[in-house]
Parts: C-alpha cells; structure tokens; sequence
C-alpha cells in the first residue's frame, strides 16, 4: 500500500497540468494530519502520543520560486506513560493531551522542475486550549504556560487537479523553545511535534 501511494504522488508530481505559479498569486488550503508528539529536557524524552491535527492556510507569492505561508492549526500534542499526583500523593501513570491553536509563519521556497515541491520553515507561536489527564480525565490546563513558541519546518509536493486546484502531501515538524509548565525547578521541558498532512489548494488570484 506504501509504495502504491508513494508511485501515485510521484507519478501525478510529474503531470503535464500547467503549475508554475507567478508573482502576486495568493492560494487558499486546508489540511487535516496525523501529529506524533512528546515532551523532552537536556536530558530524556518522554513516549510519544498520536494525535491528529486541522489546519487553514494562506500562501502569498512573491515569485515562482518564493511564497509566505500563514496557517491556523488545531493541534492536538502530548505525550504518553506520564506521572501525575493524586489527591492522596500517590504517583499513577497516565497519558496527557494538550490541546493548541498554534500559528505559523513560514517563508515557502518552491523547486524542482514545475515548483511543485516546496520546503517551508519560520517560526510559530501555539495558543493553549485546554490539557487534560487521560487516565481520569482530569483537567490540568493551569498547570501549563498558556503559550508555545518555537521552530516550524516542513517538505511537501503539490499535485495539480486543475489551473486553480492542488492537493498537496507534506510533512511538518515543530520543536518548541520554551518551558510548557508554569513551574519547573530542573532543566526546561519543551514540545516537539511531527505529523503527515495532506490537503487541497484554491487559486484565489
């Protein structure tokens, strides 16, 4: 099924469908993924939580080749086989989601023969939603420094449909640079988030 899906991109990348884009040319998207997320200090990493995320995008081109690229994303992160304390101040082991707007700005660079290709990066600023204890469903949302901000990047390739629609595969990381809780006495702990998107692209202009 891999190597069924990964020919069909390749072979439609490389349709004769007109692609190239030209100065001025704006292009709307959205896109749903699949998020791989955890959290990590200088030290160790924790397991890795699935996650899935929903994204809208706006693509301003300032010629064929570059393009800046703004997007709203719900962003599902966490991390699994956690600790948190109960009432009683026992340890039990449990999952946490913790739900982001996050808003990237990448500058786009658009290669390979027809541009369909691109590789974005620039950084982001997530917006906290809400957190929450998997195993008893526990809201730990004041725990967690209301914003992340750090690094996106990404590689992706856009196959025309027609003159104004693309669908577009990517893949997209995501490594924080600050602390996510409020209180931290050892070394910064920081979100760091992969996913697989694909999505569709209007011509708008």
């Amino acid at each position: 099924m891999k190597k069924l899906l990964l020919t069909t991109v390749l072979a439609l990348s490389f349709s004769t469908v007109s692609f190239s884009q030209k100065k001025g040319d704006v292009e709307f998207g959205f896109n749903v993924g699949y998020n791989a997320s955890t959290i990590s200090n200088s030290d160790v990493s924790a397991d890795e939580a699935s996650g899935f995320n929903f994204a809208g995008s706006l693509d301003y081109y300032f010629s064929e080749r570059w393009s800046i690229k703004g997007k709203l994303i719900y962003d599902q992160k966490g991390w699994d086989n956690g600790f948190m304390e109960d009432t009683n101040g026992f340890d039990y082991v449990t999952d946490f989601n913790i739900n982001y707007l996050t808003v990237p700005v990448m500058a786009n660079w658009h290669f390979g023969r027809k541009r369909n290709w691109f590789l974005e990066f620039g950084p982001y600023v997530g917006f906290l939603l809400n957190a929450e204890d998997v195993r008893f469903g526990t809201d730990v949302t004041d725990a967690f420094n209301p914003t992340d901000f750090g690094l996106a990047l990404g590689i992706g390739v856009k196959i025309p449909v027609s003159n104004k629609i693309k669908l577009f595969f990517e893949y997209e990381g995501q490594g924080g640079f600050n602390d996510v809780f409020k209180v931290n006495d050892f070394s910064s702990v920081t979100n760091s988030r992969s996913s697989l998107n694909v999505g569709i692209n209007f011509l708008m202009k």
